[in-house]
């Protein structure tokens, strides 16, 4: 029998045949050559808008004059001292709460509600899923016509509109984005919930625990990372609100619906024409995205911990 041979290690210092070396390249170029596309298309439209974005930010930029210099930090200064800037930040501050609570309370509501197969529960899942296919500027104009004096529910009700005052305008919006995304957000906590085992809920009720306290102590702390996946959406999405308030209620009434999307809009396009300024306040949004996002992750992380 011939003895088996054993495979050594190349001395040190050895230069490894050519073969090898393009042996060891061709999965390093393969991998680059798929992550190309992605990593230009990520320069192209994130890294190059933002540069420029910061390049606006401290320049003197004029939507039809163009670039007339470097102003820092005044643009940054002006948005601040805007009359504008503090009724938006705390608008959009009410709003992300309200719409995060409410929505986020109602869509795991609803999640718990499909959670068991029954005879109706595919029926109710496609339901609730179904506005989420929706657009959000079609779901809007949906509203706004629902909302207009002519429609025939508000005559019904002897309701002049459902936008006419501060707070109607909100709770209308509000209940815009809880009918368009609920569904959306049931869909993530019916997946976490899903994936707890059953188990867990057989030796809760092993140990007396009822139906409240399953859902305190069993149910909520198994389904944290998918809450906490579905806030983070949530805030950031309410933070960045512009088609729902620009179509339902323009800013109004007496600019009370005014989000800081829409006041970077109205500073860029709409009565002052400053694209510095504008960008300014975009380089802030961007900041307070990043803060609270950081923020959130880091709580998550804590308690996971």
């Amino acid at each position: 029998m011939a003895p088996a041979t054993t495979l050594e290690a190349p001395p040190e210092g050895a230069v490894a045949p050519p073969g090898a070396i393009r042996k060891r390249r061709k999965p390093q170029l393969a991998g680059w050559a798929y992550a190309a596309p992605t990593a230009l298309f990520v320069l192209i439209f994130f890294i190059v808008p933002i540069l420029l974005v910061g390049q606006m930010s401290i320049s003197d930029w004029g939507l039809f004059a163009g670039n007339r210099g470097i102003n820092a930090p005044e643009n940054f200064t002006k948005v601040i001292d805007d009359r504008l800037f503090w009724p938006a930040v705390w608008f959009t501050l009410k709003y992300t709460v309200v719409t995060t609570v409410i929505l986020l309370g109602l869509a795991l509501g609803l999640a718990m509600l499909v959670q068991e197969a029954s005879r109706w529960t595919g029926f109710l899942r496609t339901s609730f899923l179904v506005p989420s296919a929706l657009g959000l500027a079609s779901a809007s104009l949906l509203f706004y016509a629902l909302y207009s004096p002519q429609s025939t529910p508000l005559k019904f009700l002897g309701i002049d509109s459902f936008l006419g005052t501060p707070s109607a305008a909100l709770w209308s919006t509000v209940a815009l984005i809880v009918w368009r995304f609920a569904g959306f957000y049931m869909l993530l906590l019916l997946v976490g919930l899903q994936g707890i085992s059953g188990d867990v809920y057989e030796a809760a009720r092993l140990d007396g625990a009822g139906r409240w306290q399953t859902f305190r102590y069993v149910t909520l702390p198994l389904l944290r990372s998918s809450i906490a996946l579905c806030t983070i959406l949530c805030v950031t999405g309410s933070m960045l609100a512009f088609d729902q308030f620009y179509i339902l209620t323009k800013g109004g009434p007496d600019n009370s619906t005014i989000t800081i999307v829409q006041l970077v809009y109205n500073m860029a396009f709409f009565g002052q024409n400053n694209l510095g300024k504008a960008a300014a306040l975009s380089i802030l949004v961007l900041v307070a995205l990043l803060v609270v996002n950081v923020l959130q992750f880091r709580g998550l992380r804590d308690k996971e911990s």
